[in-house]
Formats: structure tokens, C-alpha cells, sequence
């Protein structure tokens, strides 16, 4: 099917990026590309409950509608979100989600309207053979090129518009610039993706003279316990996603696992270093960057210390050298 002429005229878009976090952090840059090709339209983005917020912040989008994710045997609320979705009368679809789910949505809510992505019978379709094998920013820049437009942003998120002033949070806790900030949770799904030897790590970081940072998820209180440094925490007991980016952008250094957090401290534009095991290959996720490195091993448990510590001096002189 040849791809239909690109939609100039859409007056009202949606955008539906459910998640997860890392993924739609790296969706900033194709809101922008998708907003640079739509000026004048209302551009409305369909995510889950816990990215309302996030969403709501970006400079280009004009409506967040938020989507329960309801089982689909669940008739009364797949009826409510077809009429919120089609009471808006969009033009144009762009699912950058592509699951089964969304392919549904096209076919039992929207099939007559314009829809990007790889439901099958849509009008513009992505044409990757395989997707999921294809970087995430590739991906999308492809997707959105299959659609017609112009790509110039796709492959740069900057979500440097989500960080709060932290000054007073760190005034509190007496965290003294410049300082590192460690990243040692993940998903609890995943557990193969947390590497074992922060605690080592931050001791050796804190030997050599450096302020150790720790902002814990409500999950992970009990692990930042284990690490020697300061634990950040703010009025609520943990960050919200805009304070923790303030921290990040303000860091010396950010290290981290295969994690929301990392995803955000790499667009961030903030010095850092990600561990990855083999769940899932670092270079699809899209975090390497100029500013964003990784170390890639079969597992997690055999990466040592030693070789953490020498990749963030590395980098750290490396960036010193640049500046």
C-alpha cells in the first residue's frame, strides 16, 4: 500500500505513547518533529495514568488524555474511551506504542481515520521488516518518515524542559557541587538488570573525594540504605520525575542501570555511564549518546568495580578536556 500524501491539513492530532517511562522520554523529539509538521494543529497525546503529568509538562503538546489500559473484556471502559477518542474527531493518528493493543483501538475505534504505524490495513504504514530489531530512535524516525514527514528532531530528545530548580532540595541535605548520582534500582520485574556492587562503587567514589548522590524510588528505600552517600528524598519521601531531573542535569556524573532514570539523565544531556546485562541490547534503546555511555556485559555480576571506576574517570576527564 503506497503511503498517502502527508496529512498537512490534520487540524487535530493524536499521539498514543503509553509507556514505559524510558521509552517515552525518548519520544520527546518525535513530539517535536510531529508538532514542527503540524503548526497550527491541537496536538493531544493518549498515555497511561502515570505519565499524565510528564506529558502534560511538554512545550508542544496542547492535551493529555489518559488511557486506564483496561483489560479488553472490560466493555463499559473500552466503550468510554471510544467515545472520549472519537467525540475529539482527530485527523491524524500517529501510534508510536504499536502493540496489539493500539493495533485494536485502530480497528474497533478509529479505522476511518488517518493512522500511522504498523496496524495492519492503516493508511500510512511503517514499513520496517522486522521493528522491534531497529533502534528506538530509528524506529521512530522511520515511522514518522513512512507518514511523510520531515524528520529533523526524532533522533535527539532534549527533555531538559522537565528539570525543577533543586537548589533548595539540595541545600537541605547538604549536597555540596559538584557530585555523582547513582542509580541502583530498576524495574522489580527485572531484577537481572540491577547491578550488585554500588555500595563498593560508592565507597570508592567517596575515597577519591567525591559527593555520592542516591535518589530512591519508593521501591528502592531499603537498597539506597545499603549505599554510603547522601540519600535524597524531598518533602514527599522520594523525588517526583522533575525534581530527580533537576538533580541529573545539575550532576557531575550519573550512573545507573538499564532504567527509567538513566533513559532520562541521557536526554537530560547529563554526563553518564548506564550498565547493561544481555536482557535487551543497549544500542536499540537509543541512551548512547555523545554525553551517555554504556557498559554491556552477559551478566551483571561479574562486572567489577574496578572497571565501573575506570570508565567514569574516563569519561569524567575526557569531558574535563572538552570543556
Amino acid at each position: 500500500m503506497q503511503a498517502a500524501s502527508f496529512p498537512a491539513d490534520a487540524q487535530r492530532v493524536l499521539v498514543i505513547k503509553h509507556g514505559a517511562f524510558g521509552d517515552v522520554i525518548q519520544a520527546e523529539g518525535a513530539l517535536r518533529d510531529i508538532r514542527a509538521n503540524h503548526p497550527d494543529a491541537h496536538i493531544a497525546v493518549l498515555t497511561m495514568p502515570a505519565y499524565r503529568g510528564l506529558i502534560a509538562r511538554s512545550p508542544v503538546i496542547d492535551e493529555v488524555i489518559v488511557d486506564p489500559r483496561a483489560p479488553r473484556w472490560r466493555l463499559d471502559t473500552m466503550w468510554t474511551l471510544r467515545k472520549t477518542l472519537r467525540a475529539r474527531n482527530f485527523d491524524m493518528i500517529y501510534d508510536l506504542q504499536n502493540s496489539s493493543r493500539t493495533a485494536f483501538y485502530y480497528r474497533w475505534m478509529l479505522k476511518d481515520r488517518r493512522w500511522s504505524g504498523t496496524a495492519k490495513g492503516c493508511s500510512h504504514p511503517h514499513r520496517a521488516k522486522d521493528p522491534k530489531k531497529i533502534r528506538t530512535l530509528d524506529r521512530l524516525a522511520g515511522q514518522l518518515a513512512d507518514a511523510g514527514l520531515r524528520i529533523e528532531r526524532t533522533p535527539t530528545p532534549d527533555v531538559s524542559w522537565l528539570a525543577d530548580d533543586v537548589t533548595a532540595l539540595l541545600k537541605e541535605a547538604h549536597v555540596g557541587a559538584p557530585y555523582i548520582v547513582l542509580v541502583p534500582g530498576s524495574s522489580a520485574r527485572h531484577p537481572q538488570k540491577r547491578w550488585p556492587h554500588y555500595s563498593e562503587l560508592a565507597r570508592r567514589l567517596i575515597a577519591e573525594g567525591h559527593e555520592v548522590v542516591v535518589a530512591p524510588g519508593p521501591d528502592e528505600l531499603e537498597l539506597a540504605k545499603t549505599i554510603p552517600g547522601k540519600i535524597l528524598l524531598g518533602p514527599r519521601g522520594f523525588l517526583n520525575w522533575f525534581e530527580l531531573a533537576g538533580l541529573m542535569k545539575r550532576a557531575r556524573f550519573v550512573v545507573g542501570n538499564d532504567t527509567g532514570p538513566s533513559h532520562l539523565a541521557a536526554h537530560l544531556g547529563a554526563e553518564g555511564l548506564a550498565l547493561f546485562g544481555s536482557h535487551y541490547p543497549a544500542e536499540r534503546t537509543g541512551i548512547i549518546r555523545d554525553n551517555f555511555s554504556v557498559i554491556e556485559v552477559e551478566d551483571l555480576k561479574v562486572l567489577t568495580v574496578e572497571q565501573v571506576y575506570g570508565e567514569i574517570v574516563r569519561r569524567l576527564a575526557r569531558h574535563s578536556n572538552s570543556v
